[in-house]
């Protein structure tokens, strides 16, 4: 029986720095025709479903991830470092049809970077690649982002959970977040933990995303478990029907300086639940938990190296606690 069985991507991410990068109005531009230096090339592994199954496997959880790769040495490379952290292969599947997941990173000096990204083999996984008699037995299913026609599989996980006592946590992305009104609303009521930074989380709602209050509001009446919602370096809000909770940045308390923010949500997302397994349903100890993870990630390059390993000593946030209806930020459930 696994403790967890992670879905989602797999991909590796290529970091491509030049100062030859320009920028052009709203775009990164080189110059045509040319070729131009690079003066920094890095590889890193990443995917929403991998870079959550790193968290639990370095948290000593039993975890297995579920996807497809392509038939090539990406696809390669990715299943050897799942074997590496522990991370067992069983359930992943691969593909001649399309090539591993890509993402280019193209960084330029004081600016932001821009991301090409090539939606491969993980979209090919269908419904009757899943091996369902061999999931039915998890604890936990963690839903990262989905991209493209993988999206259509969300809600037919999520109803597999329920109907085997499945306990779900969703981080959802743009292709899940966009699904039919209605399909959204059924899901959003049967999942244990919603995780959605700021963005989504107005994506979801259709308010602007400086209206804090009446979005995470509207979230926590349209979820019927645990609704969160990280605000980058502004904290979190998370709401457990009874209690509101929120943070501050780890990183901004303590003045750190961070590097890169790839994979900063899966690392908080997975990090959520591992506290929340850990300690039994402990909202304060999993924020803290999730806030240390996703802060040590992004000290470093990639969406894995700097994921929290089970015996390491982190610092631990300090979490605000108010009765739901207090702020009107939350509703009481029963």
């Amino acid at each position: 029986m696994y403790d967890i069985i992670t879905f989602g991507s797999a991909s590796q991410d290529i970091y491509v720095k030049s100062k030859k990068f320009f920028t052009a109005g709203n775009g990164i531009c080189v110059p045509p025709g040319l070729k131009t230096e690079v003066d920094d090339l890095a590889i890193f592994s990443g995917g929403g479903g991998t870079n959550a199954a790193a968290t639990f496997a370095n948290q000593g959880f039993k975890v297995a991830y579920c996807g497809m790769v392509g038939q090539d040495p990406f696809g390669r490379l990715a299943v050897e470092e799942l074997k590496k952290l522990k991370i067992s292969c069983d359930l992943l599947k691969t593909t001649g049809k399309k090539s591993t997941n890509i993402s280019f990173f193209l960084t330029y000096p004081g600016k932001d970077r821009t991301i090409l990204v090539y939606r491969g083999a993980s979209d090919e996984l269908s419904r009757k690649d899943i091996p369902w008699a061999k999931i039915k037995k998890a604890k936990w299913f963690y839903l990262a982002p989905f991209g493209g026609r993988l999206a259509s599989l969300t809600g037919i996980l999520i109803d597999f959970a329920k109907k085997n006592g499945i306990k779900i946590a969703l981080n959802p992305g743009y292709n899940q977040l966009t699904l039919p009104v209605k399909t959204l609303k059924e899901i959003l009521q049967k999942i244990d933990i919603l995780i959605l930074n700021r963005e989504e989380a107005s994506l979801l709602t259709g308010i602007p995303p400086q209206k804090e209050k009446e979005i995470f509001k509207k979230i926590d009446g349209l979820v019927r478990g645990i609704s969160i919602m990280t605000k980058g370096g502004d904290g979190v809000i998370v709401s457990d029907g009874q209690n509101l909770f929120s943070a501050k940045s780890l990183a901004s308390s303590l003045g750190w300086k961070t590097v890169d923010a790839t994979g900063a949500g899966d690392a908080f997302g997975s990090g959520f639940v591992s506290g929340f397994l850990k300690s039994k349903g402990d909202i304060e100890y999993s924020i803290q938990l999730a806030m240390a993870n996703a802060t040590f990630n992004m000290l470093k390059w990639g969406a894995k190296d700097g994921l929290l390993k089970k015996n390491q000593k982190w610092p631990k946030i300090g979490v605000l606690k108010e009765a739901c209806g207090k702020e009107g930020l939350c509703q009481t459930k029963s």
